[in-house]
């Protein structure tokens, strides 16, 4: 299975939900409905993976602002190994 995006609307918070395999393929229809004014929350609970260009993009998506919840333990890792080395190049 490639990767699903589907997104709802929750109130004052837009709800964007991977599902499948994420990749560089998906990364511009994602960053286009992240895109959109207010609270952006990611929900991964049905990403399977991502590779390098797609994790790349949730890093920068969750540096903007947007939650991230439900993300596989792995990807959690390599998205905070991100930030950690994110935060010590700018110290």
């Amino acid at each position: 299975m490639e990767c699903w995006i589907g997104v709802a609307q929750e109130g004052d918070r837009r709800v964007v939900r991977l599902a499948g395999r994420f990749g560089e393929a998906q990364v511009p229809e994602l960053m286009q409905v992240c895109a959109a004014t207010g609270a952006v929350s990611l929900d991964l609970t049905e990403l399977v993976s991502t590779d390098a260009t797609g994790l790349e993009a949730l890093s920068r998506v969750r540096d903007q602002g947007a939650t991230i919840t439900g993300a596989p333990t792995y990807i959690q890792l390599r998205l905070d190994s991100i930030a950690r080395k994110s935060r010590s190049s700018q110290a």
